[in-house]
């Protein structure tokens, strides 16, 4: 039985390469071949990835030929776009739009969208700047109003966000938890160069019960105040002296500024901090009624899995 093409965008990314890496490491092996797509074959990344065993092509996801040509004989695809790479919504729209093309003319039978809501939506606008959010949630628009047979994977707050970026050592030797929201607000934590995998390998192998839902990727909602418990478990001669502190927006921004990031992107990670205790960083759901609902608010389904709305 020939095993069944997975095209990996993003491949030497930490969510990509989990994908690659999970995909190859145990019986999924004998069920699927791994095609990682990278714009550069030549760097180190690339190979490491053909060493584990994963075919390495080179695409460009502004170029919808070279994506449609990366496609052809695949039977799935994981998709993911770097909004960070470029700050454009328009632009992570734009390629996201391409890949969706591009599965639909090649016929590709099960599309996993990394996804996110739309928090401009989700908020009534009161949070209108997180672009790297609702972008994404315009391409699941798109695939769904396509007909394209896809699964929206929404990835939680990245862990690595937490050691060394919120919390760190202070000069004077204690340690801070700081955040610009209160102590309970729930995190979502996933571990994208570890869990992304894991996932993606499971709404795979179990394609009739996700075709056409979100999935919420994250393994538990945290509070600030359970991170720096767990950091003091782990670490009792650090966390003798680990406080939470709850910085005032003006001071986060103020933080971003000194290191050299624009108003624009200020205000943006802002929102989307302010997410988490103000509407939710999945709209207030549980982690597991993604896969009973499809990502839908309680009572309520998508029409279909190409649908945009629920009903």
């Amino acid at each position: 039985m020939s095993k069944q093409i997975i095209v990996v965008f993003g491949a030497t990314g930490k969510q990509g390469g989990s994908v690659v890496s999970s995909l190859l490491s145990d019986s999924a092996a004998g069920k699927f071949h791994v095609r990682a797509i990278t714009r550069d074959v030549t760097k180190a990344s690339a190979k490491a990835l053909a060493l584990k065993g994963a075919e390495i092509v080179a695409a460009d996801l502004s170029d919808g030929e070279s994506i449609q040509k990366a496609l052809k004989g695949a039977y799935g695809v994981y998709a993911v776009t770097n909004y960070w790479d470029h700050h454009s919504a328009e632009l992570e729209f734009a390629q996201g739009k391409n890949i969706a093309d591009a599965c639909k003319k090649e016929g590709i039978q099960h599309l996993v969208w990394s996804s996110l809501l739309n928090v401009t939506k989700l908020s009534g606008g009161i949070l209108s700047q997180v672009h790297h959010f609702d972008s994404k949630a315009k391409v699941e628009e798109y695939i769904r109003s396509e007909g394209i047979p896809a699964t929206f994977m929404l990835p939680g707050f990245y862990m690595s966000n937490i050691p060394g970026g919120n919390l760190r050592k202070t000069p004077e030797g204690t340690w801070k938890l700081a955040l610009p929201i209160p102590g309970d607000s729930p995190i979502p934590l996933f571990a994208s160069e570890y869990d992304t995998g894991k996932f993606v390998k499971g709404i795979l192998l179990k394609r009739d019960e996700t075709l056409g839902k979100r999935i919420y990727a994250a393994t538990k909602y945290y509070t600030p105040l359970e991170i720096l418990a767990t950091f003091k478990d782990e670490y009792p001669n650090a966390g003798k002296v680990a406080v939470f502190s709850e910085l005032p927006h003006a001071v986060f921004k103020g933080i971003l500024a000194a290191a050299g990031m624009p108003e624009v992107a200020q205000e943006e990670l802002l929102e989307n901090m302010r997410l988490m205790p103000e509407f939710g960083y999945y709209g207030g759901e549980a982690l597991d009624s993604s896969v009973d609902s499809g990502g839908c608010r309680p009572g309520e389904k998508w029409v279909s899995a190409a649908s945009t709305s629920c009903d």
